[in-house]
């Protein structure tokens, strides 16, 4: 669990649609979850989703490339939005063409008459939003100027009070304000500073249409103070989207409270005599001084709708969708039990079940394990995009990554770590770290690939103060899993491997997966000296030979099933 954070989620965006009413039947609530992201059922159907997007390529999107407001630009940006989540590859295919089509749609926007055109057709805003995902998470300090100029067109479209609408419309629709607060959350955690008072303004609004009974219409009749109206139109699908959109509100405006050590380069436990070139840092023009608003009213207002999903007539069974949009509606309930977690916190009772029942769904409607078929406006593409973020439980990843200091999609430290120095007397040309801190300095210093895993002495201890140690291991972690230089990951490897610290098997497990040899070769052993089980759970490595990849997952399946034993309640991420 994080204590109170604002947190750096990269959430996908539904768009193209408006949510229609979904019936999610009765949700059995002491069925016990079965299912992880690291089953081998799971890990299939995601990469079965990969294969079917990488074929559909070249294929066009539901709606036209030509047009503006239809929205063609936006299944593209969804699409490569996903793809990086799971791979974090920007060279991806998939990815490029997101990318692309992002960067098209910007020099579009200036037609003013498509963009304005009137009615449920026009996808702008949607697409908007989907393109601000795409560009934060494949390079959020290079496509700044675009994301930019996103942020002025989401500080213009928003109503007077407080929600977004289609353009014409005189309510705001929970849809569209639920993705438009996702683009500038993602906005504000790149460093862009984005319109705050509106923000405030929207929760005012979300809270204000609250159905009495907990639940959200998908138009909001705005009574204009605290006092609830009855709304119509409420349905489980728009209960979770306006409680989501709540509480991703709120913490933009860090209603939670501000990151637990954390500075403003972003990076959770940096030590303070290690600063970053100010002309590497990520711009942040956020302000500090945001407006506030109570969490008690944000909170109550959740534990209503909770109260209102619970009802066995609304409760969320993704297994009886009877919606076109049955992909979609799976991401936002995950969405909405991720961020539920952090904020309710100690208070936070899963919805048990939920996962295993759209895992089953999902694997039965399953193209022959290739992806999921398209529905009414969308492509096979949409459908699988949003199934593979709800398979790899893709808010929850997200969060967990904050917490650890995970860097995936350009988040966290720059990609060339010889980039960041260290204040005073610099360490340079020394064959030999005597000391973790001086090894660190080293690594993030002018010339980490000076330094091979070959000169680290036999005995390198981590201190015995948890405080500093804790500093360390977490510095240590985020090379072995965010470094570009292979020297770093060899010595972060290494060194955690010899710490016989139990909390560091996670990152070990996920350098099995490193592209260098010597890596793998350091984390493997590692574990098994940390686990005590020195023949461990095989994966032979050859240097210059190719790693058998069957063998490889199978070693990181058995090493999480071997951690869960030691950790029960320990949440494992898709690598």
């Amino acid at each position: 669990m994080i204590p109170s954070s604002r947190l750096t989620l990269r959430i996908a965006l539904p768009l193209l649609l408006f949510v229609a009413t979904l019936n999610f039947g009765a949700l059995d609530l002491t069925t016990a979850q079965a299912y992880s992201v690291d089953d081998a059922i799971v890990v299939n159907m995601v990469e079965g989703g990969m294969a079917n997007m990488l074929a559909n390529t070249k294929t066009k999107p539901f709606y036209a490339l030509d047009l503006t407001y239809s929205g063609g630009h936006g299944e593209l940006c969804l699409a490569g939005y996903a793809v990086m989540k799971v791979h974090h590859d920007k060279n991806n295919a998939v990815v490029r063409r997101g990318v692309d089509a992002a960067l098209a749609f910007l020099k579009m926007l200036n037609n003013a008459q498509q963009r304005n055109f009137l009615g449920s057709e026009n996808k702008t805003l949607y697409t908007v939003s989907a393109a601000v995902l795409v560009l934060a998470e494949v390079d959020r300090k290079k496509y700044r100027p675009q994301l930019k100029l996103y942020e002025k067109y989401l500080r213009q479209d928003r109503e007077s009070f407080g929600g977004y609408a289609y353009p014409g419309d005189r309510k705001g629709d929970v849809s569209q304000t639920q993705y438009a607060i996702l683009a500038l959350w993602t906005l504000d955690r790149a460093g862009i500073a984005v319109d705050y008072k509106g923000i405030q303004a929207t929760i005012g609004w979300l809270l204000r249409v609250q159905d009495p009974g907990g639940g959200w219409p998908y138009l909001g009749e705005d009574p204009g103070s605290k006092t609830r109206i009855k709304q119509g139109g409420v349905t489980p699908s728009m209960a979770v989207a306006g409680g989501s959109a709540l509480m991703i509100a709120a913490d933009i405006l860090e209603v939670w409270g501000g990151a637990m050590d954390e500075d403003k380069t972003g990076i959770v436990g940096l030590p303070e005599a290690v600063k970053l070139f100010q002309e590497d840092l990520v711009e942040d023009e956020t302000s500090s001084d945001k407006p506030s608003y109570d969490p008690t009213a944000i909170r109550q207002s959740i534990e209503d709708c909770q109260r209102y999903l619970s009802n066995s007539k609304n409760s969320v069974d993704p297994g009886k969708v009877t919606s076109q949009w049955p992909y979609y509606q799976l991401y936002t309930l995950e969405r909405y039990e991720s961020f539920r977690e952090v904020i309710m916190g100690d208070d936070y009772r899963e919805m048990s079940g939920w996962y295993d029942i759209g895992v089953n769904y999902l694997k039965a409607q399953e193209q022959k394990g290739k992806g999921w078929p398209g529905r009414s406006y969308t492509t096979s593409s949409v459908s699988s995009a949003f199934a593979m973020l709800f398979l790899i439980r893709g808010t929850k990843k997200a969060i967990e990554q904050e917490a650890e200091g995970a860097l995936a999609g350009g988040q966290g430290l720059p990609g060339d770590t010889t980039k960041i120095r260290v204040d005073g007397t610099q360490i340079k040309g020394e064959p030999v770290a005597e000391a973790v801190t001086d090894l660190l300095d080293m690594l993030e210093g002018d010339d980490p690939n000076a330094l091979e895993g070959k000169s680290l002495p036999e005995d390198m201890q981590l201190p015995q103060d948890p405080k500093t140690r804790r500093a360390q291991i977490g510095r240590l972690e985020r090379l072995v899993r965010g470094s570009s230089s292979y020297q770093a990951r060899r010595v972060a490897a290494r060194v955690l491997g010899q710490s016989d610290e139990i909390r560091v098997v996670p990152s070990l497990i996920f350098a099995l997966d490193d592209r260098d040899t010597q890596v793998r070769t350091y984390a493997r052993d590692g574990l098994r000296f940390i686990s005590r089980k020195f023949e461990g759970f095989g994966m032979k490595i050859e240097p210059g030979e190719k790693q058998n990849y069957g063998e490889l997952r199978k070693a990181q399946r058995e090493w999480r099933n071997w951690y869960l034993t030691m950790d029960p309640g320990y949440v494992f991420l898709t690598q």
